[in-house]
């Protein structure tokens, strides 16, 4: 089975969305970055920041698309389009409303659950069959109210739990790579029980 050749973390450009619950995918693509030296550059023909990651012996990119998130779509499919990598070796990680802080889950394909990243990806990649890596940054509680809690900074002891989903989940990169994705599920749902 083919392995992830490109990861992609879901956030907004900006200073002041840099800590916001929303940027929960560019935190997971900087942590991977700082774990393996892979610097992540300005890539203006992929609308984006990426860099090419080494490990495992695998070779993968790193991307941060400079676009909002609900035109990530975009970024996303430069680069895929540009070195031919087909949907089901991409992960995008994403905030998950449906998850509580300090969950993290592995699934490929599915809907896009109202998150307008993953809307805009399924329409520019014109297929669902992708990886996500789900980080949970709870809800909170009223519909309403989602907007304003994405886009706001979690709480202290939040912050703590979804850094250190973020590290569990970064322990399973080189499953990620070699397209061992049972074993990746199997070991990251066990921690997140």
């Amino acid at each position: 089975m083919t392995g992830i050749k490109l990861f992609v973390g879901l956030g907004n450009p900006g200073k002041q969305y840099e800590d916001t619950r929303h940027n929960a995918g560019f935190w997971w693509i900087d942590h991977i970055g700082q774990l393996n030296n892979t610097r992540i550059n300005a890539e203006t023909k992929f609308f984006g920041n990426a860099g090419k990651l080494n490990a495992s012996g695998q070779e993968a990119w790193l991307l941060k698309p400079s676009t909002f998130m609900n035109l990530s779509g975009r970024s996303v499919s430069a680069l895929a389009k540009f070195y031919k990598i087909p949907p089901e070796a991409i992960l995008v990680i994403h905030d998950e409303l449906d998850l509580p802080p300090g969950t993290c889950k592995l699934k490929k394909g599915g809907g896009h659950g109202g998150h307008n990243g993953l809307k805009d990806i399924n329409a520019q990649l014109g297929s669902n069959e992708y990886w996500r890596l789900r980080l949970g940054i709870g809800h909170p509680g009223d519909r309403n109210a989602v907007v304003n809690y994405v886009l706001h900074t979690p709480s202290k002891n939040e912050l703590q739990v979804i850094e250190r989903s973020i590290e569990e989940s970064a322990s399973v990169l080189s499953l990620l790579l070699q397209g061992q994705f049972d074993q990746a599920m199997q070991t990251l749902h066990s921690k997140s029980a």
